[in-house]
């Protein structure tokens, strides 16, 4: 018996449910996505030849090539509460949804005063930011001889809500019997590779001044990459 030739040609592939499973999962993690606001300022440390990482849980300032000085603190939670007692402290009136803005903020560098305006200029406008004072992005005042250095007490208090967060998660877990593997906050400062020492000493004498005297000095992996140099 005599078997009828099969017909050539490759099978018919219905690719629909595949697209629509790509179109599925591009628009899942663009909608679950957080994307992290470009910081105010951008620097280019000193390198060298360690390496430690940096942990997530920390508190740093950033120093530019002008002097400059930027603030900045992980810890979202710790970072709202810093900023409702600095407007105590400094009486400058901040909305709820300004006080949330700011959570987001990587770090800025502008005076108290100038903050609510710089929180609701748009992100891509912030480098232009010259604020009601006239005097925009000149960092954050840094004054080690006057009483107007609203670093020493961004550090102070911005420090103190990081620890007091840390330490109630802490208690927390140990409450509820689960493992508790956050790490206690870290002082960070990093600075351009072109920034002048002094500008450097007078961060650190804040830090000190504060009793603070451990924290880390970031520099750039020779190579590439980001380290930390811890400072005793």
């Amino acid at each position: 018996m005599s078997k009828k030739p099969s017909k050539g040609g490759a099978p018919a592939l219905d690719m629909t449910p595949m697209v629509d499973l790509a179109f599925l999962l591009v628009t899942f993690f663009m909608l679950t996505a957080s994307f992290r606001m470009a910081e105010p300022v951008v620097v280019d440390p000193p390198s060298s030849i360690g390496k430690v990482d940096l942990p997530d849980n920390h508190v740093m300032v950033t120093i530019d090539d002008k002097g400059r000085a930027f603030f900045g603190i992980s810890n979202p939670s710790a970072k709202m509460s810093a900023l409702r007692l600095m407007a105590a402290k400094y009486k400058v009136a901040f909305t709820e949804e300004q006080i949330v803005k700011f959570s987001g903020l990587p770090s800025f560098g502008v005076d108290l005063k100038d903050l609510p305006a710089y929180i609701d200029t748009k992100e891509d406008a912030r480098k232009n930011f010259k604020g009601p004072s006239g005097r925009g992005q000149t960092g954050v005042p840094l004054d080690t001889i006057t009483p107007n250095n609203q670093l020493k007490d961004w550090i102070s208090i911005g420090a103190g809500e990081a620890v007091k967060m840390y330490e109630s998660a802490r208690r927390d877990a140990a409450d509820k019997g689960t493992e508790f593997k956050a790490k206690k906050p870290v002082y960070a400062i990093k600075c351009d590779a072109s920034t002048k020492y002094i500008y450097v000493k007078d961060v650190i004498k804040t830090f000190t001044d504060l009793k603070l005297y451990q924290f880390n000095l970031i520099t750039s992996l020779e190579g590439g990459g980001t380290i930390i140099e811890p400072e005793r």
